[in-house]
């Protein structure tokens, strides 16, 4: 009983941010202005300083910077760049004027800084009040060599962590949030708004879902597209696999391997050099139409238009998708298939149910079963999925020279197009966001009303 209940004592105690202001002494409460006093107090010296020294490099900071980052941050600048002339010397001379791109940024930066210093901030409170906590209950308080030796043993996950959460905060979530508030400004080459532009809330929002108006009209025209093109993507890919890995995979199939490697050699050719090579043989002179016209099947002064009309140019970037994509989609089936329990099969038999009835009841609920999160990825992948129309047909054919996007185009290429070659990095920025709310909403919705989800491990 006494071992139990040492046992249960040594447990660590919660040295919340709340208790530490509630029940802390003086000298943790006083943590709260100075970072790590309350560590220095209790012995913890290098530690403190640490603490100490991160509190007045962010002071620093603010006080030569960060306060006129984010008083600038409201107006993203107001000083032009100018053209003064120099009559001493005959030459323009130009002022630096604002840049609002680099406001904007070192802003959202000092702001993410801010709230970075907050969580340092109430680390450092925690810490000394655990400090206290530890000093006053007689137990030991570590010292900065045994916290460091902590990183290797106990601590050893913050230690593995910490470097990916720095690249993530840098690379992700710092461009991340900067892209969301770039969608609620006039950053773009209307009206020259490339050095300097304003907040304009949800302006952009606006034109965009305004049927009326060109940019508008043609948001809704490639968000349904694309929604088709991920739809039929998705499952031709899916049924296509699924015919492929059943055939092969049956009882009565020989040489199983063979076939296999047939159809996944595809595989070892890169996906942009099968895609330019299907480009340019399906080419109004290409060696499709060539061999067709040698063949008597067309005219000779006639062509197949499979990237000039719309709706060639929509099922040709389909078809040569399933082409690219069948071999990944053969080898996760196979991969199920030889997975499902053979009594089910032998039960079945018994049972006299046919081939058809055995499909249905078994192989192809079970395929569906373990492979949704597959077809939920898949899809969303193909919601944005590139390379396939931009190296096939570059979004083409455009049949309205008004328009900024062609027939084929998919939000993805269409975004690309308009900040790219249009400089329209709000509009941009706008369809970016609204491509992350559609997939998330819809892989959310979808996947957990799924039966992987609800019923997981229950097949």
């Amino acid at each position: 009983m006494g071992i139990f209940k040492k046992r249960v004592n040594d447990f660590p105690t919660p040295w919340t941010f709340t208790k530490a202001v509630k029940e802390g002494a003086v000298e943790t409460k006083l943590s709260m202005l100075l970072m790590g006093f309350g560590n220095i107090v209790h012995g913890q010296v290098i530690k403190g300083l640490i603490y100490l020294a991160v509190e007045v490099a962010y002071i620093v900071f603010m006080a030569v910077n960060g306060v006129h980052f984010l008083g600038m941050l409201g107006s993203l600048g107001t000083e032009p760049q100018r053209e003064i002339w120099d009559e001493a010397n005959q030459v323009y001379i130009y002022t630096k004027g604002d840049q609002s791109i680099l406001i904007l940024l070192y802003g959202v930066a000092t702001v993410l800084l801010t709230l970075l210093m907050i969580w340092a901030w109430k680390g450092a409170v925690k810490s000394a009040y655990k400090a206290e906590c530890l000093q006053k209950e007689g137990r030991h308080v570590n010292n900065f060599r045994e916290d460091l030796k902590s990183l290797l043993h106990e601590n050893l996950h913050r230690l593995l962590m910490t470097p990916p959460m720095v690249f993530i905060f840098l690379f992700t979530i710092l461009p991340l949030i900067f892209m969301i508030c770039m969608a609620f400004t006039n950053y773009s080459k209307i009206d020259n708004h490339l050095m300097l532009f304003d907040w304009v809330g949800l302006d952009n929002f606006a034109a965009l879902f305004d049927s009326s108006s060109i940019l508008g009209s043609t948001f809704w025209s490639v968000l349904g597209w694309t929604l088709v093109w991920a739809f039929f993507a998705t499952f031709s890919n899916y049924i296509c696999g699924m015919i492929l890995s059943i055939m092969i995979n049956r009882k009565g199939t020989r040489a199983k391997g063979f076939w296999r490697f047939c159809f996944v050699l595809t595989c070892a050719v890169p996906m942009f050099v099968s895609l330019l090579i299907m480009r340019t043989m399906l080419q109004p002179e290409g060696a499709v139409n060539v061999l067709l016209r040698n063949l008597g099947l067309i005219a000779q002064d006639a062509s197949l238009p499979f990237f000039t009309d719309p709706t060639w140019a929509r099922v040709t970037v389909i078809v040569i998708n399933v082409w690219v994509g069948v071999p990944y989609t053969l080898l996760q089936l196979t991969g199920v298939l030889q997975n499902i329990p053979g009594e089910l099969y032998e039960a079945a038999k018994v049972d006299g149910a046919n081939a058809f009835q055995t499909f249905t009841k078994i192989t192809l609920p079970y395929m569906l079963y373990v492979t949704t999160p597959y077809l939920i990825t898949t899809f969303t992948g193909n919601v944005n999925n590139f390379n396939v129309i931009y190296l096939l047909s570059g979004g083409d054919p455009v049949t309205d020279l008004s328009s900024t996007a062609g027939k084929t185009d998919l939000l993805v290429t269409w975004l690309y197009k308009l900040t790219i070659d249009k400089q329209y990095y709000n509009i941009g920025a706008v369809i970016g966001i609204l491509t992350f709310v559609i997939l998330a909403i819809g892989a959310l919705f979808t996947y957990r009303n799924s039966k992987s989800y609800k019923e997981e491990g229950g097949f």
